[in-house]
């Protein structure tokens, strides 16, 4: 149960301070990817919402474009890193097997008071990582922390497989949370689930202790990511309605007291859907996935700072971030930001 259901609040909450995103510079459009692909713009876009996606050139790992969007956070929050006392990077797309990706983020930063790892939990990486850095904060163990979400997903696409990687594209958010004494803001409640059962539905086999690179592979494809489009299609709706309907109810909300639904943007037609089952008018959803294609854990945070830069919200709006991915693995955050 949260604190919110046992009629106190917790001596201290976790508040978004500063928030920011970076994608690469280079653009590839619907019109282009029909080049490569039996595919045109018209089938992409009422299908999924994209239109256009970012691709990381060689030289931009993962590390980097976390590193960039961490800059812009740490910036609009007034922190130095060398202030920082946590940073968690939710990625799926590494910077290697080992260390982890948050460790060059802390030595690009200089923030070597940090302790520091990576979340894999697919797209629903930086839900999950808020919720964890929740619990450390409201328990006084940290004054503030530093959550980013970074992909570089179009390195592992297959780009002669239509159904995936018309979806796909590259970039990272973040945001840094600090503590406070004014119970009544920042993450009110987390609710996070997994279901290892269907992980068929969204996955990437090799390279691991499975497949590991000393074998050849059974199916040379399983380097990429594979996706049960109607499953994960199902799933995806209504996982999002339980875990926003659940958010309501523990925090004895209403839809109406909802500013903005900001969610994993993995297709607009599943966000579209899973609105309309909860009543959500057009203007409490933000959907961003034309721009940015799916960018799994670096998803939310980007839709999130791009959803207060167009002035969508603003300081003290009641909102829900949530995410759906491979895992499966669904959460959500209720933020008064």
């Amino acid at each position: 149960m949260n604190n919110l259901t046992k009629g106190h609040l917790p001596a201290y909450r976790a508040v978004i301070a500063g928030h920011g995103s970076f994608a690469p510079g280079k653009l590839l459009t619907n019109d282009e990817l029909s080049e490569m692909v039996d595919t045109t713009d018209e089938w992409i876009t009422t299908r999924t919402g994209v239109k256009v996606r970012h691709i990381t050139e060689d030289n931009e790992s993962t590390a980097f474009l976390a590193t960039e969007a961490a800059k812009r956070a740490l910036a609009e929050a007034k922190l130095d890193g060398r202030e920082l006392e946590l940073i968690i990077v939710a990625t799926i797309t590494p910077e290697m097997v080992f260390p982890s990706t948050a460790s060059f983020v802390q030595r690009a930063l200089k923030a070597q008071k940090a302790w520091v790892f990576d979340l894999s939990a697919a797209c629903s990486g930086f839900v999950y990582s808020l919720s964890i850095v929740q619990q450390f904060i409201e328990s006084g163990r940290l004054n503030n922390a530093l959550v980013i979400g970074a992909e570089t997903l179009t390195k592992i696409t297959d780009w002669t497989d239509r159904a995936s990687c018309i979806l796909f594209g590259d970039g990272a958010g973040a945001v840094v949370l600090k503590r406070s004494e004014d119970g009544r803001k920042g993450i009110l409640y987390s609710t996070m689930h997994s279901d290892g059962n269907r992980w068929e539905a969204l996955n990437c086999q090799a390279y691991g202790s499975r497949h590991p690179v000393s074998k050849p592979l059974d199916d040379p494809k399983k380097i990429y990511m594979q996706i049960k489009g109607r499953e994960v299609y199902q799933q995806a709706i209504r996982r999002i309605v339980e875990t926003v309907n659940d958010c309501l109810q523990v925090c004895e909300l209403s839809i109406d007291d909802i500013k903005m639904l900001v969610s994993h943007q993995m297709n607009a037609r599943i966000i579209e859907s899973a609105a309309k089952r909860l009543k959500l008018p057009d203007e409490k959803v933000f959907i961003n996935i034309n721009e940015y294609g799916n960018t799994s854990a670096a998803s939310v945070p980007i839709a999130f700072d791009d959803c207060v830069r167009k002035g969508k919200i603003k300081r003290g709006d009641m909102i829900i971030l949530v995410a759906f991915g491979a895992g499966l693995t669904w959460g959500a955050n209720v933020v008064e930001f």
